[in-house]
């Protein structure tokens, strides 16, 4: 086991004017699972690649444990990568597949199959070791690439998106496995998604990446509850978090016909910067309908009720919950806005409804810089 350190790592890949990973710095525990994640593009398997030794470091460097690994050959570095692709030979029998590395390195061959039926014990498979891959599901042959990275026993697995060839349901039931896997095994585990839910259920920390920048990093409920910026505001929750640009006003921010109460604190830092505007960050959620319970905010036109007006485009029932996707007119824009309702009271399609965020549950943003201003 060991923990993993990247120290200001920079990637600038030849002809490119930009940086695939610019300065990154994240120290990795022993024994942790790390989730990177990020759209396309990111640099985010840029990032692995270079811990893995298959992309060359430019600036900065890498360790594993105490060692300074940023210039040694992958072979050197005592990690194990699991591919999106499997990376099976289709020659081999599931346990040639799990034990070839062993072998190459002249292990003794009673010690391979030891190694490799323990490791099929813990992946429940058993009963396939003399199959083929071809005649595996792809969740088995995922599963076969996870014990060959097993038998090894190496201080790091390196995952690269190795659900995303699956089925969704299958995506579900594999993304668990590995998860427990991870966390009976206790190996420091980095791994690589676009998928923002696989994150937040399988990692203990998540860091977002956006053009090879690190914006946050932190544990799946921090970065829910307290997104550093509007870009991990967007990309971190599903379905995302509703962001509305609106007037400051005296006591709060002016959201439809009503003054939403925010911190001074972030009212105080928006003036600073000149901002006559902030970015509101409300959840599903933490939208309460005017009629229901809970809806705090201060009315300010008596003819109108209390909050925004949403017409309902979109309704989505999902048994103990249902979301509905409207527009509503904030500012003298209209806006997408995506409110959670209770599963039994979904509105109609063509409805409006008017609903104002919960109080003490709103996040604000600058609109100029985009960065956090409230607690």
């Amino acid at each position: 086991m060991a923990t993993v350190t990247y120290d200001q790592a920079t990637r600038v890949y030849p002809g490119a004017d930009t940086p695939a990973v610019d300065k990154l710095d994240i120290e990795i525990a022993d024994g942790e699972f790390l989730v990177l994640v990020g759209p396309s593009g990111c640099g985010k398997s840029t990032s692995l690649r270079m811990l893995a030794g298959l992309e060359d470091v430019n600036e900065g460097s890498i360790r594993i444990g105490e060692r300074d690994v940023t210039h040694l050959p992958p072979k050197d570095r005592d990690i194990a990568m699991v591919f999106q692709n499997y990376a099976l030979y289709p020659h081999m029998s599931v346990a040639d597949n799990m034990g070839f590395a062993l072998k190459i390195a002249g292990v003794p061959k009673a010690e391979i199959r030891k190694k490799v039926e323990d490791a099929a014990k813990i992946l429940d498979l058993s009963e396939y070791l003399s199959r083929k891959p071809k005649a595996l599901s792809g969740g088995q042959r995922q599963r076969v690439a996870m014990g060959r990275a097993i038998v090894r026993e190496p201080q790091v697995f390196l995952m690269d998106e190795p659900l995303s060839n699956l089925d969704a349901k299958l995506r579900v039931q594999t993304r668990t496995q590995i998860a427990g896997l991870q966390r009976r095994l206790g190996i420091t585990t980095v791994y690589v998604t676009h998928d923002q839910v696989e994150a937040m259920t399988m990692g203990d920390r998540v860091a977002v990446l956006k053009d090879g920048l690190l914006q946050q990093v932190d544990s799946p409920r921090n970065m829910y509850d307290r997104p550093a910026n509007l870009f991990v505001a967007g990309f971190i929750g599903s379905p995302a978090m509703n962001l509305v640009e609106v007037p400051i006003t005296d006591g709060g921010v002016k959201f439809g016909n009503s003054v939403v109460p925010v911190e001074r604190d972030a009212l105080a830092a928006a003036s600073d910067k000149g901002d006559k505007t902030v970015t509101v960050g409300v959840r599903p959620e933490h939208f309460d309908l005017v009629n229901g319970e809970g809806a705090e905010a201060t009315k300010k036109d008596k003819d109108e009720p209390a909050g925004v007006a949403v017409t309902v485009n979109v309704v989505e029932e999902l048994g103990a919950d249902g979301y509905i996707y409207g527009t509503a007119d904030v500012g003298g824009e209209q806006r997408d806005l995506v409110v959670r309702v209770s599963g039994r009271q979904v509105p109609e399609k063509g409805a409006v409804v008017h609903v104002v965020p919960r109080s003490g549950e709103t996040h604000v943003f600058s609109t100029s810089s985009g960065e956090r201003l409230s607690d």
